[in-house]
Order: structure tokens, then sequence, then C-alpha cells
């Protein structure tokens, strides 16, 4: 009834903010207002209709994340069906659920791509402990697959996939430059060019921007509960909550591209720094936690696609440096871990440096009829080739010296939290398209992945898809997928809390889904899928704080989605998405993650330059890990909305954006935690936000 009502409300304010303005054709508005969502290439590696994908696939448009008025990543995520963002409470990173599928601290299950290039990080298996935020002026558009999808994309592509495809000199067609301002001291500003120089297409981006987060209040964190237990020998608390989250950052993005008969070159920088510790890496608040990553990456390709009528052929060049440092304060001044008093804290400091040197080559061939054969070999070399580590605290966490600032002293060579190691991977692949008969497809491939540490590991997929109706197509799909164990998994040392196995095998998912995608009228499409999957092989300590094989998990669900254009100017949306997983050893729910979602649009190209936008969004029935006594997480609404104008000749636009408009409580799950949790509160959202962002076309 609450998310009914808010959802009312929401599409009645929308209604009121009605606007007069002189624009382009009516045709073009309507493209520039929702965009083109009908085709999509992550399914297969070729562009197909969404409808016909191999997959269950959502693409959200450059047009559409305008509409939205989406700021963040997260914000464009969190519209597709199943796709849930949650937050760790280590750096307020966020966590990419996907059908359930979810890690505690890390999001190691899901690949993030961008232009089709993994951004993997070899220490702990996802984007990066220090990720920050990702802008979106510089994106084209967004592709998301449910499912796994490690036939084409190899490791962690195992509850989904998620790429991100960059504007090109075409997309931008000259320069663009804007700023943005709001809430948490959030401000931003970029400029964008795109255009021709001596027979090369250029396409170059920069952005700069910082905000605080909007950190909400932490009740009681670690150190509470460590304060509770030496309360009764007299110690004072030492605990910085009742306090806010620490979600500050700064951010430079960048990029450029130079394209040019059959060869590209893309390079990109990205560097996060002052980004604070959210309710901090060991959850205790650290209201001083300074971290930092930079990123740097080159992609050179060459397609040719006049090799000959049948072949279309493209190799590709990728290397990445990417780095990581880090100064904290674990638990704050007077914390005492059974080992002695700190007397400025646990202060630890790591630092990491990587590089990824990754060679592809692809060969599609159409020359037998009715089919569309792709063949792929690659390598790729993962190397971890330098860590630094000082701290004030032995590995049985008694403080060195008093534990103050200046008994911090450079461990790297004595008691280091890991050692360099790097290994190498090889990859081969075929896939078949398949028109088996009129109105039916097969799509079936197979890949095998060798890795140096841990050997090879072979996963196929088949999916079989039925035009049954001009207006109505079917899907049954099989899929297998796997994690690899990330370095910080395989190779931890001299750490208490978590020691890694160099015997560790990958996690495995298999994934059995059916879909139907309907249009019964030519403004409206409905589509639904349901799904069911066994994960083995999971990843977790064991009690004595080993990483071990040790789990299984199987899971089902329903996702719902709908769409309709009641007129021209209107687009109205819904999705609902169910499920239910099971931890197959303890029988009970893993937890954390919601198993209902729900979410309301409204899109309104009020009159010629003006378009609002409301959103309502429901996320619902989240349990606790096993042996968590606390209460459910309570369900929470949030309600988005969006104004923005444009000039007649389309030279500026102007956007006004609130998110979590009615300032609900919204709280993300904290992980459970042995003697005592320690986050009893959860993981609070932003409240309420306004931005106001400018745009111009020079």
């Amino acid at each position: 009834m609450l998310f009914a009502r808010l959802a009312a409300l929401s599409l009645a304010t929308t209604l009121a903010l009605h606007a007069h303005g002189a624009g382009v054709s009516e045709e073009e508005e309507l493209a520039m207002s929702f965009g083109d969502k009908s085709h999509v290439s992550i399914a297969t590696g070729s562009r197909v209709p969404v409808a016909r994908a191999p997959s269950v696939a959502t693409v959200i448009t450059a047009e559409d994340i305008r509409a939205m008025g989406a700021i963040d990543l997260d914000e464009v995520l969190e519209t597709v069906p199943g796709l849930h963002v949650s937050r760790s409470p280590v750096l307020n990173a966020p966590i990419y659920t996907i059908r359930g599928i979810r890690g505690t601290l890390t999001n190691p299950q899901v690949l993030m791509l961008v232009n089709g290039v993994p951004l993997t990080s070899v220490y702990a298996g996802d984007r990066g402990l220090n990720w920050g935020g990702q802008p979106l002026e510089n994106v084209a558009r967004i592709e998301v697959i449910r499912g796994p999808g490690s036939a084409v994309y190899g490791a962690d592509a195992f509850a989904g996939v998620i790429n991100i495809i960059t504007r090109g000199a075409a997309d931008i067609a000259g320069t663009e430059v804007g700023a943005r301002a709001g809430s948490f001291d959030t401000a931003s500003a970029w400029v964008l060019h795109g255009g021709h120089w001596g027979g090369i297409d250029v396409a170059a981006y920069l952005e700069a921007g910082r905000t605080e987060g909007g950190g909400r209040t932490i009740e009681a964190d670690g150190q509470t509960g460590l304060d509770a237990i030496f309360a009764a020998f007299g110690v004072p608390p030492a605990s910085h909550a009742p306090g806010p989250m620490n979600n500050d950052y700064k951010l430079i993005d960048a990029a450029l591209e130079l394209a040019g008969g059959p060869w590209k070159l893309r390079g990109s920088y990205k560097r996060v720094f002052e980004l604070g510790s959210g309710a901090g890496v060991a959850q205790a608040l650290d209201p001083t936690g300074n971290n930092a990553s930079q990123r740097l990456d080159v992609d050179l390709s060459w397609h040719d696609t006049d090799a000959g009528n049948d072949w279309d052929w493209l190799v590709r060049g990728n290397a990445v440096r990417y780095t990581e440092d880090s100064q904290l304060v674990l638990f704050p001044a007077g914390t005492n871990l059974g080992g002695g008093f700190f007397q400025d804290g646990m202060i630890g400091n790591p630092a990491k440096w990587e590089h990824r040197l990754r060679l592809d080559a692809t060969a599609l061939y159409s020359g037998i009829a009715g089919h569309r054969l792709r063949f792929g070999l690659g390598y790729v070399d993962e190397d971890l080739y330098r860590l630094r580590e000082s701290k004030n605290f032995n590995p049985d966490f008694s403080p060195i010296g008093n534990g103050s600032f200046g008994d911090v002293v450079d461990v790297t060579d004595t008691v280091p939290f890991m050692v360099p190691h790097q290994r190498e991977v090889m990859h081969a692949y075929a896939q078949d398209e398949w028109s088996l008969a009129r109105d039916w497809s097969l799509t079936a491939g197979v890949r095998h992945d060798h890795y140096s540490d841990f050997g090879g590991t072979t996963h196929p997929r088949v999916a079989l898809v039925w035009d049954a109706a001009y207006d109505l197509t079917a899907k049954l799909l099989y899929g297998s997928a796997f994690r690899a164990p990330s370095f910080s998994e395989l190779y931890l040392i001299n750490n208490p809390t978590a020691i890694g196995n160099a015997r560790l095998k990958p996690e495995r998912v298999r994934t059995l889904e059916m879909a139907v995608s309907w249009q019964p009228a030519a403004n409206a499409t409905l589509g639904a899928n349901a799904y069911r999957y066994w994960m083995t092989d999971i990843i977790g300590l064991d009690s004595t704080n080993v990483y071990q094989n040790q789990g299984r998990q199987t899971g089902k669900g329903l996702e719902l989605e709908a769409q309709w254009e009641p007129a021209r100017h209107w687009r109205l949306a819904a999705q609902y998405a169910l499920q239910h997983s099971e931890n197959q050893l303890t029988g009970a729910d893993p937890g954390l993650a919601p198993r209902q979602q729900a979410q309301l649009r409204a899109d309104w190209r009020i009159t010629s330059g003006w378009q609002a936008h409301a959103q309502a969004n429901w996320v619902g029935e989240r349990r606790r890990q096993f042996g968590d006594v606390r209460p459910p997480v309570a369900d929470y609404t949030t309600v988005d909305m969006a104004l923005r104008t444009r000039s007649a000749n389309g030279r500026w636009e102007l956007a006004l954006v609130a998110r979590n408009l009615f300032d609900s409580d919204a709280r993300e799950p904290s992980p459970n935690g042995v003697p005592f949790v320690s986050l009893p509160q959860d993981l609070p959202l932003p409240g309420r936000a306004v931005f106001v962002t400018a745009e111009v076309r020079l």
C-alpha cells in the first residue's frame, strides 16, 4: 500500500510540472527522449535484437540515462530487473546482486566490462577495492545480461555481465561542456569532444568531481562491541559511533579514442582519491581513512570486415596498470583487541600494484547457409607485481610499541600480508548461431580456460529461440560459468582474519532459464523469465579462517517487466523480481539479498523541449545470514524525480534531479559476526538529495 501511494504521489507531482517551449521535430525529440533499446551485442559478440538474443538482456541507452537523471552507474543498474545494488561496509563499495548471488564484502560474481574489456582486479577479483563511483557523461549505452556468460567472456561472468560502451566521435559530434552541483557538497565538471583530425575520428573526454557522499549516522560499530566487553573493567569507550559514515571521494575520469579504417586505439585513465572508508574497513568508524586508486588502460584493435565476403576478423591487445594505496585506522585510539591498548589506534597502510596484458583474436564466418560461426583465442598475463605494507600491530593484533603513529613500521619484508604473484590464462572458444528452421534459432558455444595456478575449466552454453508469432518470442537457455579464485583467496598470509589456500578450485554455477517476450500492441511490450541455478564449490572461510571450497547454493526466481506508451509523449514501465535461494549446507536463505523487488517508472515529454521523469523503487524481504538473530531488514521504498529542458536549437540543457525525494530511512544489511555483529543497525543509504546539471554544446 505504501509503495502504491508513493508511486501515485510521484506520478501526480510529475503531472504538475507543466511548462512550455519550442523544439526540434517531434520524431527527433522522441528519439532523444526515449532512445533505441532494440538491439544488444553483449549476448553473442554480434549485434542482435534484444528479443532474439540468446540470453536475458537489458539495454540502457544514453537517452534513457538522461531521462532518469542518473548521475552514477549504480543508479542505472538498480533499474535492471533482478539486479539490486547493495553496499559493503568496506569503503561503501557497491555490491551488484543478481538473482540473490552476491559476496559479503566484495563483488567478484559479476563481470564488468568497458567496451568489452574486463575491469577485474587480480587481487580481489572484482572491480577493485577502491572503486569509488562511475560517472555517466561518456557512456553511450549499458548492456546487462543476467545469468552465466563464461562461454563467451570467461572468468567471473558468473551471475551476470555488465558492459559499458563509451561514446565515440559520432556520438559526441562536436564539443560539449557541463557542470553539476548539489547535495552532500557534490560538484563535477566535464568536457567532451568528437570530431575528425587528419582522417582520424577523435573522441576525447575529461571529468573531475567530488562528493561527501551523504554518509548517514552509524549508531553502533565494531568498536562499540569491544567497548561493551571492556566496560566491565572500567575502560572508557573508544568508538566514534554514533557518527557519520565516511563516504567522501574525489575523482578524475578521462578517455581518448582514435579510429581510422580498421584500427581503433582507446586509452582511459581513472583516479579515485581521498576516498573515505565507509563504515570502516574493519567495520569500525574511521573518520580519517584515506584511500586511492589509479587505473590506466590502453586498448588497440584491428577489425577487418573486408578479408572476404564470409569472414570478419578482430584482433585486440589490451594493457592495464592498476594501483591501490590506503592509510587506515582500523580501530580507533584506545582500542584493545586482547593484546594491549593502542595509543593512536590500530593503523594499517597497505598498497598494491598490478598489471594485466590481454591478447585476443576472433574470427566470424558466415559462409555456411544458416550459420554464423565464431571462433576465439586469447592469452592473459595477470601480475600482482608489488605489495607494500606498514602498520603498528603484530599478526596477533597486539600493538607494536605503544600502538602510536610513531610505532608504524614497514613490514613488507618481514610479515607481509601477501607476496607478489603472477599467473597466465589461455582460452579458446567456438560458437555457432544456427538458424535451424523457419522461426527457430539455436546458439551453442563452448569455451575452455586454462590457468597456470589452478588448471583448466570448460563451460558450455546453449540457447534455443523460437519466434512463435510475429509479436511473440520464446527462449530456452542453459549455461554454466565459473569464478576464478582471486589472489587474496589463494595467497593471503600473516592475516589472522583470513588465510589463503592455493588448492582452491573455481566456484561454479549452472543455470536453466525460460523467457518469453510479447508485444501485444505496437506501443506495448511484456517480458517474463523464470530461472533455476545450482552453485557448487563456493569459496568461504572455515572455522580456522582459511579459504575453502565448502558451499553449495540453489536458487530459483521469476522476473517480469512491462512497457507501455499510451501516447506519443508518454512511456510507462514496471518490473517485478522474485527470487528464493537456499544454502544447501544450512538449509537456510543465504541472506543479505532481497527476495522481492519492484519498480514503477513514468517518462513524460511535457511539451517540446521539456521532459519529466518519476520513479519508485521498492526493495523487500531481505533475510539475515545463518546464525544472525537480528530481525529481518526493513523493506524500503525510494522515489526519484527528474525534470529537464533543452533549448529550441539543442545547444543547451538544464536538469533538476531529486533522489530519495521523501527521505526514506533505507538501509542495506550488514554481515553477521562473532562474538557480536559489528554494525547491528545495518548500513544506512543517503537521504534526500537534489542536484542541478547544466550542459552546453559549443
